[in-house]
């Protein structure tokens, strides 16, 4: 059974020790450029370059770890647009487990050859009119196999939760106390750690989650204080963060501590992609740019200020990142 108790500061410190050896210890990259463009300070947690591309190994990681072996007899279960999935699949190799990945059938092609690259089984399915979570509950039942969701579990939370302890252990090296932390936002998994990890490490710092426009439930839920729903399930650019709602544990965690919920265009994401590339020289993909962007276009006050980056992804199309260099899209 899935704990559901929310993580503190103290399952976020285990969850450091527990990913140590495993998970990569990111880069904060600090650009002179950007910083002269933005008036402040501006540090990018480069998580595009963490194991498997993105920053999901780590909840991945501190939760399969732990999974007791009696209860995952038939391996694990997972359902993901291609992120969460890479990294349930490599966490899942490493244990010697089976796994079993539910993602939609137009999650970016590298995404799925990445998750079948660790051994893992990929089964798709239609975003616009199918249930990831029932299908993937039923896989689980059936086989005998532990569920790992992407964001409703306090180890994953936990888990995502080290990134924001980096961040602010980081940044105090480097005398930049953080006025701000901006969070790719999907589900708010990330978010959470990263507000919970902030909250215990540097209280004064304020995260805001950022979104995609037309998929803006977090602010949304926010500015409500109730958890809403975004009206469709595909039709931007930023396929990590196409998540129908906040989850009820992360929004728990969230609400109380989360400032504004920020909000950018494709255009705006295919603009810091760009940027990430000729100045910052990171591969970002969409969902993973979306924090840039929201700096970038001038979405928060940065002049005098220090600012901490998620740049939570880097797994993206060639044919796509392509386009989008050349100014396309």
């Amino acid at each position: 059974m899935v704990r559901t108790m929310e993580p503190g500061i103290a399952e976020i410190e285990k969850a450091a020790a527990r990913i140590e050896g495993f998970a990569v210890k990111t880069p904060l990259i600090e650009s002179p450029i950007l910083n002269e463009r933005t008036g402040g300070r501006i540090l990018i947690k480069a998580e595009c370059l963490q194991r498997t591309g993105s920053f999901k190994f780590r909840g991945a990681w501190n939760c399969i770890s732990q999974l007791d072996p009696a209860k995952a007899k038939g391996g694990v279960v997972a359902y993901s647009s291609g992120n969460h999935a890479q990294g349930v699949a490599a966490a899942a190799r490493l244990k010697g487990l089976r796994a079993a990945i539910v993602m939609p059938a137009d999650t970016p092609e590298i995404k799925q050859a990445n998750t079948r690259s660790y051994g893992a089984e990929v089964i798709t399915y239609d975003r616009a009119r199918e249930s990831r979570e029932e299908i993937a509950a039923r896989l689980a039942e059936q086989r005998g196999a532990a569920l790992v969701p992407p964001f409703e579990h306090p180890d994953v939370i936990a888990g995502q939760g080290t990134a924001g302890l980096e961040l602010a252990e980081e940044a105090a090296r480097r005398n930049a106390p953080l006025d701000q932390v901006l969070v790719c936002c999907s589900g708010g998994g990330l978010t959470a750690g990263i507000a919970l990890a902030m909250e215990a490490r540097s209280p004064s710092t304020r995260v805001h989650s950022v979104e995609p426009e037309g998929f803006d439930d977090y602010a949304r839920s926010l500015r409500s204080g109730v958890r809403e729903k975004n009206p469709r399930a595909d039709g931007s650019i930023c396929d990590a963060l196409l998540t129908q709602q906040p989850g009820a544990m992360t929004f728990a965690i969230n609400r109380p501590r989360l400032g504004d919920g920020l909000i950018v265009s494709d255009a705006e994401v295919r603009n810091a992609m760009r940027y990430a590339f000729n100045t910052l020289k990171i591969v970002l993909e969409p969902g993973g740019a979306a924090a840039l962007a929201a700096v970038l276009a001038g979405k928060i006050i940065t002049k005098g200020r220090a600012i901490g980056v998620i740049a939570s992804g880097g797994n993206v199309d060639a044919a796509m990142f392509a386009e989008i260099l050349g100014g396309g899209g």
